[in-house]
């Protein structure tokens, strides 16, 4: 058996691919939309992917289910509490899915979400009684479990699902083999859950030692714990869960589709209509010069869950990248479902007229320290999370979280000086676009972001896969 994660670090999310090499069978659980990685992979191996199995409705992507039925014959199969648009094979609870040296036990356990399942994974090679690990998707994290909040607009309360969770992991989990890996659907930076930890992976004894869902407590009192102070969900989840459970067109339709080079006369055209002018570019390089009226979201940083928060699906989108860059933030946008892209600006910035393009001011950690302590200081900013801001910051910065900066506008002065403070600068950016567009401009934000002004050394970018 070949058991592999694929994980992706700018939506924290992990796909797998379980291969037998007896009888050249694949099968693909919660594959992404751009999916030649695993058609590539099988191929290496000499197999033939001809299943996917979804652990659940995805929130926070669009799964490449579509794309494996079109580019493999794969048949999909969903729990049975699940209910779709599209043709899918019902999974039991108890049910066992064997091929060559794999056998795959097929448990319910909801809670995240009704249809959630888990897979546990033996090597019949290896150990035909014990299992060799369990793909726990989004009910059991490493550190944390899946949240029960997401689905309370369609009629089940988070309560409901948090009490469906205790009974999932003490019932069907927590059983389980120390030794038995737990291979979860996603890791930090997700919104899927409220701590999860760095680690992709770990074993079923550490998360019961170590995990704090999974400790001695009444049912009554996990319920409290798993209900209480979750983070607002981004504002795209609804949608996508919407459209993971829709027929709906495959990545490669989208892109054949979206990457239409326009001039600047049509996107200028388009921006008046209504579309969002998203420039993809590093911070830095959009300062030096921007359309007016673009959204900075840059490519070197979680785009596609930017996009999701705090942009519009149902509307069109214009893209504005480096050369070459195009097809990556269609790409990234078809990961979430964003497929309204109009086209890309062809050329780039470069391609702009004399006069059209407009700069933004940024400013360093030395010259905000200076201006801070002079007699017109400017009015700070902190976009960052609730949870960063907490754990430090400038004194009398004025919290307004990048997901809830709109409420938090009429708290911004006018009259004054404004920088934007966040981690590293990359989000920060974005803010000083969102108040150019409403209507408070000039607003500086500082390079290098918080950790800067600590002397943290600099982040790698997240591997976004492109």
């Amino acid at each position: 058996m070949i058991l592999e994660q694929h994980y992706l670090d700018c939506l924290a999310q992990a796909s797998y691919l379980i291969v037998d090499e007896k009888t050249k069978r694949a099968i693909v659980v919660d594959p992404r939309r751009d999916v030649d990685l695993y058609v590539e992979r099988a191929a290496e191996l000499g197999a033939k992917i001809d299943t996917v199995l979804l652990t659940h409705f995805h929130a926070d992507f669009l799964s490449g289910h579509l794309e494996l039925r079109e580019r493999c014959g794969a048949t999909i199969r969903i729990g049975a509490r699940g209910e779709a648009s599209f043709e899918f094979m019902p999974l039991e609870d108890g049910e066992k899915i064997e091929f060559g040296d794999v056998l795959i036990e097929c448990l319910s356990t909801p809670g995240h979400t009704p249809e959630s399942m888990s897979f546990v994974v033996y090597d019949l090679a290896e150990d035909r009684e014990n299992p060799h690990a369990v793909l726990t998707g989004d009910t059991l994290f490493i550190g944390d479990v899946g949240r029960p909040d997401l689905l309370g607009s369609v009629g089940i309360t988070p309560e409901t699902l948090a009490g469906w969770m205790y009974d999932s992991l003490r019932t069907k989990l927590m059983p389980l083999p120390d030794d038995t890996i737990v291979y979860p659907g996603h890791g930090a930076g997700s919104a899927c859950g409220k701590n999860l930890s760095t680690d992709t992976f770990s074993t079923m004894g550490k998360q019961r030692e170590f995990n704090y869902a999974l400790q001695d407590m009444e049912r009554d009192a996990f319920i409290e714990l798993l209900t209480s102070n979750q983070p607002d969900p981004p504002a795209y989840f609804p949608y996508d869960v919407k459209m993971n459970r829709e027929e709906h067109a495959t990545l490669s339709t989208v892109l054949e589709r979206n990457l239409r080079a326009l001039d600047w006369a049509e996107a200028a055209r388009l921006q008046a209509s209504g579309a969002q002018v998203v420039d993809v570019r590093d911070s830095a390089t959009f300062a030096l010069g921007h359309y007016p009226g673009s959204i900075h979201i840059g490519l070197n940083g979680k785009f596609a869950s930017w996009v999701g928060t705090l942009l519009d699906p149902e509307q069109d989108f214009v893209i504005v990248a480096a050369p070459g860059d195009e097809e990556q933030a269609v790409k990234r946008l078809g990961r979430i479902g964003f497929d309204r892209v109009a086209g890309f600006v062809s050329g780039g910035i470069e391609s702009a007229a004399p006069g059209t393009l407009v700069t933004r001011e940024r400013i360093d950690v030395a010259e905000l320290a200076k201006r801070i302590e002079s007699d017109a200081a400017p009015f700070l900013v902190d976009v960052r999370t609730p949870t960063e801001y907490e754990a430090g910051h400038i004194e009398g910065a004025l919290p307004a979280p990048l997901a809830r900066l709109a409420e938090r506008i009429a708290d911004i002065p006018r009259d004054r000086e404004v920088v934007l403070l966040c981690k590293t600068g990359y989000r920060s950016s974005t803010a000083a676009t969102l108040l150019d567009r409403a209507g408070i401009h000039g607003a500086l934000d500082l390079v290098g972001g918080m950790d800067a002004w600590n002397g943290v050394p600099e982040d790698a970018p997240p591997t976004c896969g492109a």
